[in-house]
């Protein structure tokens, strides 16, 4: 009997998915429980398994393709089976063919042939698509502008790379790839017509003038989730904004002893676990914090599950260090570095990145003093993490340079008050000031 191949719900907040390799064609014996293909949801890349034993008669979404969970995207049956009513009347199945990677305005081709340049503007060469890597439609090669520009720094001829991403696109880590394999190309030149660059400490991007005034570049789904999910946090919820200002004297002083403890075992934690470690326990001395806005009823957690927000090539995701309150500070750490490394690689399993009860956004490392993060609803709050930096003190009549650190609260005003809020980072900035209230 005939079974029909559904774009599954993959993760817990996924309404479509796309297509990024079949790993089974039309025509091969397929039984139940084989991996089918591999999916990208909002979050991660999830494995489509078999749910029948046959033959895989069609495929009809493409590699590349999108469909929205539930749509029919293939076909197992018999080798002789009719199946013409299941393939014309898959209904709202998308087209098989896979979207274009990009779509560029017309415009007339240079002269000598160059082609379009790349959206972030740097010039390209001439070039001919190898064998290596398929060129889109309009003979261009299809890669992210992350790609592009990595490999440009690196030296990189795309036509000499292979892309993994949906329809061959280059993506990141196809150029790491590839330099790890030491593929050598002859020197980038200039756009014809183009001043080169004054030189330099470091080469500069050469503005392209003859090519395309820009790249539309497709939303992957990890994107369309965050649009539409910062669309129903920064409208609907009404966010108000605390901050407070911490010595980090104390903190700087007992990452160094621990860190000198791991020596020998070659692990080292960062301030960020000491920050998520400090939230936690913060957190079970105020629960009122620790609350999902649930539309006519607010949830109270008993449980401390702290989401770290990562940023990843397509946008962001939190991965979720759970009971982080009993967790040790090395602990905390291995686990950060092993879930971000699972994140960037897009192979979290969902229960992974779902369940924070509350979440830290940390841009201290890129030279951000203060800026203010958007909640992850239902999350009635997350906190904004600085970077540290010397500043000028008056400590008894002396002046003194301290490390100093801001960290900004957003509250989702529905369920956490301003002075409720206040408690909170009033009690992390104890610990934080102090490392040794954490133990207490």
């Amino acid at each position: 009997m005939a079974t029909k191949v559904h774009m599954e719900a993959l993760s817990p907040t996924m309404e479509e998915g796309q297509v990024v390799k079949w790993l089974k064609g039309e025509g091969d014996a397929v039984a139940s429980g084989d991996v089918l293909a591999e999916i990208e949801t909002d979050k991660a890349t999830m494995e489509l398994v078999a749910r029948g034993d046959g033959v895989l008669r069609a495929v009809l979404v493409q590699e590349g393709g999108t469909a929205a969970v539930g749509d029919v995207i293939g076909v197992i049956a018999g080798a002789d089976e009719d199946i013409g009513a299941l393939v014309g009347g898959a209904g709202g199945a998308p087209s098989s063919e896979a979207p274009a990677a990009t779509t560029e305005p017309a415009a007339a081709e240079p002269a000598g042939g160059a082609g379009p340049a790349p959206s972030d503007g740097r010039a390209q060469p001439a070039t001919t698509p190898s064998a290596a890597q398929p060129a889109s439609g309009n003979g261009r090669i299809k890669a992210s502008p992350l790609a592009r520009r990595l490999a440009e720094e690196a030296g990189l001829d795309l036509a000499q790379v292979s892309g993994s991403g949906p329809g061959g696109r280059i993506v990141k880590k196809d150029i790491e790839t590839a330099v790890a394999a030491g593929v050598a190309t002859p020197p980038l030149a200039a756009a014809p017509g183009v001043a080169p660059t004054m030189p330099g400490p470091a080469p500069q991007p050469v503005m392209a003038l003859d090519g395309p005034e820009w790249e539309d570049v497709p939303l992957t789904q990890m994107r369309k989730t965050i649009a539409r999910r910062l669309t129903e946090s920064i409208g609907p919820v009404p966010h108000f904004f605390l901050n407070i200002h911490v010595d980090m004297t104390r903190l700087v002083e007992a990452r160094q002893r621990v860190n000198a403890m791991l020596e020998n075992s070659g692990e080292k934690v960062s301030i960020n676990d000491f920050l998520i470690k400090a939230t936690a326990i913060a957190l079970t001395r105020h629960p009122s914090c620790n609350v999902h806005w649930g539309g006519d009823f607010i949830r109270m957690h008993n449980r401390v599950h702290i989401g770290v927000a990562v940023a990843v090539d397509e946008g962001l995701i939190t991965p979720v260090i759970r009971d982080a309150n009993v967790k040790g500070v090395a602990q905390i750490g291995r686990e950060v570095k092993e879930l971000a490394g699972r994140a960037r690689e897009k192979r979290l399993l969902p229960d992974e990145y779902t369940g924070a009860t509350f979440s830290i956004s940390n841009l201290g490392m890129f030279g951000i003093h203060e800026f203010t993060a958007v909640i992850n609803p239902p999350e009635g709050a997350i906190v904004a993490i600085g970077g540290i930096e010397d500043v000028p003190v008056l400590v008894d009549g002396e002046l003194r340079a301290q490390p100093r650190m801001t960290i900004t609260m957003s509250c989702d005003h529905r369920v956490i008050d301003g002075v409720t809020g206040s408690r909170f980072l009033q009690t992390l900035k104890a610990m934080l000031e102090e490392p040794v209230a954490m133990m207490v």
